[in-house]
């Protein structure tokens, strides 16, 4: 039994990443910017170089496996227009090989790379399953979670202050940048919140899942982890079912057992742990890299101490110049253009949200993070048109939020040795960012 699901798990890695990272690294060695930046380690260390070589080759540019761009009003035309999909089912007519291998690999975990994951899917199943979760992460259902993000930041300080002792070292997203957003999103689906650390490395192995082009033992951890929070959120439901409470997740379970046919058994499930998942990934890595950011650049930290007004902008600045998802994808529908460059049916246009964030034309002098910057929030951090990110304004205010309380607390907080970036390509934020709290300016309530 073990051999055979060893097996299928090998097929679906050679169908989704096997073959295509074997012909990356070929086209790579000769010198293919587009399969450089999915296949070298380089580029998820420091992608801005490389998204100033692509803007160097043009607006659009054609490498072997996709088009490719870091174009601001191209990457925004692209992710609004109806003539891109996030995937093209597989024809009637597909090979006979390529089915039996498809059939031959076994079921799918549900991971947000898979249908029916909302980043997955298009209208209209896409329509029908976010607008049952649309009203929980609106403007104002936000606004009303400031006051309880406030304390768990300050609960979460007091706890930092606590385990950091004499010498005051401590690592600032373990102990604080991805417990806030967790502990934030577990309270609004319902789940235990003593789950949090379980969800944050189900959450880190099922993020690979985005990538392309992965190494068998990344997808193995990948496919593990997500099976793992598959398995959880089941018997969650089962609980909700016998006692039922007011989050988002009890009155997904409700609508799924009496309203027959209004969401699929898949659909609830997939649509519950991608609300869980990235309730907190882009959080995490909001709050690591402005943390950073304003750490290597004091001037700037300053400023939002003089003038706290500035916070809300800082966060889009912090969005904009390392944003926290780097890249994502549409497929061609139909033949069509986009700013005057003919895209085929089928072809893979790639948007460095990163790159488009750092347009000059869009972004004066974009190189520089200035907390003050005008337009700072023309950012694509979050993506566009229907697939813009649901919980966008959740990860702005906790963006606000956490990196306010962290350094209204400790003005003088340094950074302390190196930091360690995860290996996502399409996530980027750090695994570890060691500092040094120094004095608090005032005492941390619980």
């Amino acid at each position: 039994m073990a051999a055979s699901r060893g097996v299928r798990r090998w097929i679906r890695w050679v169908l989704r990443h096997g073959a295509m990272r074997r012909e990356v690294t070929r086209q790579a060695a000769k010198g293919d910017l587009g399969a450089h930046m999915i296949i070298n380690p380089d580029a998820v260390r420091d992608p801005y170089p490389a998204y100033e070589q692509i803007r160097g080759q043009g607006r659009m540019v054609r490498s072997a496996l996709t088009w490719t761009t870091v174009d601001h009003e191209i990457t925004t035309e692209v992710l609004r227009s109806p003539d891109f999909c996030v995937g093209l089912r597989m024809p009637e007519n597909a090979p006979g090989l390529l089915r039996a291998l498809l059939a031959a690999g076994g079921t799918w975990p549900l991971g947000p790379a898979e249908p029916p994951s909302l980043l997955s899917i298009d209208p209209p199943d896409h329509n029908r399953i976010r607008k049952l979760v649309t009203r929980s992460f609106s403007a104002k259902a936000i606004s009303s979670l400031r006051g309880r993000t406030e304390q768990i930041a300050a609960q979460l300080l007091a706890d930092l202050e606590t385990r950091a002792g004499a010498d005051r070292r401590t690592d600032v997203i373990s102990g604080y940048a991805s417990l806030l957003p967790a502990t934030v999103i577990t309270e609004m689906l319902g789940a235990p919140v003593e789950m949090r650390e379980k969800f944050l490395e189900w959450g880190e192995g099922g993020a690979y899942s985005l990538d392309m082009g992965l190494d068998y033992a990344t997808f193995h951890r990948s496919e593990r982890d997500i099976d793992a929070l598959t398995d959880w959120m089941a018997g969650h439901f089962e609980r909700l079912r016998r006692e039922p409470n007011d989050s988002i997740l009890s009155s997904l379970v409700a609508a799924y057992d009496e309203e027959e046919g209004r969401l699929t058994h898949d659909e609830l499930l997939s649509l519950a742990m991608l609300l869980l998942a990235a309730g907190f990934e882009t959080t995490v890595n909001l709050i690591g890299n402005g943390t950073r950011l304003l750490l290597t650049h004091p001037d700037e930290l300053a400023r939002l101490q003089a003038d706290p007004a500035l916070w809300p902008n800082a966060v889009d600045e912090v969005l904009r110049y390392d944003s926290p998802v780097q890249r994502t994808g549409r497929v061609a529908a139909r033949d069509t253009e986009v700013c005057g460059f003919p895209v085929k049916r089928g072809a893979l246009v790639l948007t460095h949200l990163g790159g488009a964030n750092r347009d000059p034309d869009v972004f004066p002098d974009p190189a520089r993070f200035d907390v003050g910057r005008a337009g700072a929030d023309r950012h694509v951090a979050f993506s566009q048109g229907i697939h813009y990110c649901l919980g966008a304004a959740l990860a702005k205010m906790e963006g606000e939020v956490g990196l306010r309380a962290l350094f209204e607390s400790y003005p003088d907080l340094r950074a302390d040795g190196p930091a360690e970036l995860r290996g996502t390509r399409v996530l980027r934020g750090y695994r570890t960012l060691p500092v040094r709290l120094g004095d608090a300016r005032v005492p941390v309530d619980a």
